[in-house]
C-alpha cells in the first residue's frame, strides 16, 4: 500500500509555491522521476476525463496546479490541497508520458540514465524505465524495468521508492519501445545506450551520476536462510499492456518463458527437498 508523503517546503516563499507549483514540485527532492507536463495538455479537459472522482477537491487542486488558486486561501487548507494536487498531477502524468511529446521528453531522461542502470553485469548497465503495476493509485510503488533482462528492479531511495506506480502507468515502458523501435536493447552484446565506457574527464555530473549507481535494488531477493524457490515465486514480472491490453506475440512468448520458469522452480523444490 502506498502511503501519501508530504513533503516539507523548504525552498522559496509562500508566493513562489503558489505562483509556480510544477517548477517547485519537479524541482523537490525525490520528484527526478517526473517530466513536465506541459500546460496545454493540463488546461484541455478532455485530457482529464474521470479525473474528479479520483481526487477530492478537485477544482481546487486543478487550480493549485495551473498558479490559479485563491491567495486567500486558508494555510491549513493549502496543505490539505497540496497533497491532492500531487495526486492529480501524477495521474495526469501518467496519460501526459503516453502522448507524442510526453514520450519524447521521457526519452531524453531514459537517454540521459535518470531512472538508473540495471544492476545485473551482463545487461552492462543498460538504463531503466519507470513503470506501474497497477493504474490505480496507492496500490504499487513505481518499478524500474530492464528492457535487456525484462526484470524489475525497486529504486534504491527511499524518496523514489515512495513514489506510486499509477503516476506512470502499466502502458509507458512497452509503448516507448514500440514508438522507437531503435532503443530495443539486444539481449546480449554491448548497446550504445547502455555503454559502461568511462565519461569524459570534464564531464563531473555524469562522472558523480556513475559513481552513485547503482540506484536501484533486486525487487525480491533475500539471505541465505530465505527459500530460493520461495523468492522465485514471489518475484514479480512485468506483463507489457497498452491501455490495459497484453500484446499477442509477447504473451505467448512470456507463457513459454513461465512455464520454462515454473520447471526450474519444480527442479529447486526437489533439490531443496533433498538436503
Amino acid at each position: 500500500m502506498i502511503h501519501r508523503v508530504v513533503e516539507d517546503i523548504s525552498t522559496g516563499s509562500d508566493s513562489d509555491y503558489s505562483s509556480q507549483w510544477i517548477s517547485w514540485f519537479l524541482s523537490s527532492k525525490g520528484n527526478e522521476y517526473f517530466c513536465e507536463v506541459e500546460e496545454d495538455f493540463i488546461l484541455d479537459r478532455f485530457n482529464l476525463t474521470g479525473l474528479n472522482n479520483e481526487v477530492a477537491n478537485y477544482a481546487q487542486a486543478l487550480d493549485l496546479i495551473t498558479d490559479n488558486l485563491d491567495d486567500d486561501i486558508q494555510d491549513e487548507l493549502r496543505g490539505s490541497l497540496d497533497v491532492q494536487a500531487r495526486l492529480l498531477y501524477g495521474l495526469i502524468h501518467a496519460r501526459w508520458i503516453v502522448t507524442a511529446r510526453g514520450l519524447s521528453k521521457m526519452l531524453d531522461k531514459y537517454k540521459r540514465a535518470d531512472f538508473g542502470r540495471c544492476p545485473r553485469v551482463l545487461c552492462q548497465q543498460q538504463p531503466l524505465l519507470p513503470v506501474g503495476l497497477t493504474d490505480i493509485p496507492y496500490e504499487k510503488s513505481v518499478k524500474l524495468y530492464c528492457g535487456r533482462c525484462e526484470d524489475l528492479y525497486s529504486p534504491k531511495s527511499s524518496r523514489h521508492g515512495s513514489i506510486d506506480g499509477a503516476y506512470f502507468g502499466t502502458t509507458f515502458p512497452h509503448l516507448l519501445f514500440l514508438v522507437y523501435p531503435t532503443l530495443i536493447p539486444p539481449k546480449s552484446g554491448p548497446t550504445e545506450l547502455g555503454s559502461g565506457a568511462a565519461p569524459p574527464a570534464g564531464d563531473s555530473r555524469t562522472r558523480r551520476r556513475l559513481r552513485e549507481e547503482p540506484d536501484v535494488t533486486a525487487a525480491e531477493g533475500g539471505g541465505e536462510a530465505i527459500s530460493t524457490t520461495s523468492v522465485a515465486m514471489k518475484a514479480e514480472r512485468y506483463r507489457p499492456r497498452i491501455y490495459g491490453f497484453q500484446l499477442n506475440e509477447i504473451a505467448k512468448l512470456q507463457r513459454w518463458q513461465e512455464a520454462v520458469r515454473d520447471r526450474q522452480v519444480a527442479r529447486l523444490e526437489a533439490l531443496e527437498q533433498q538436503t
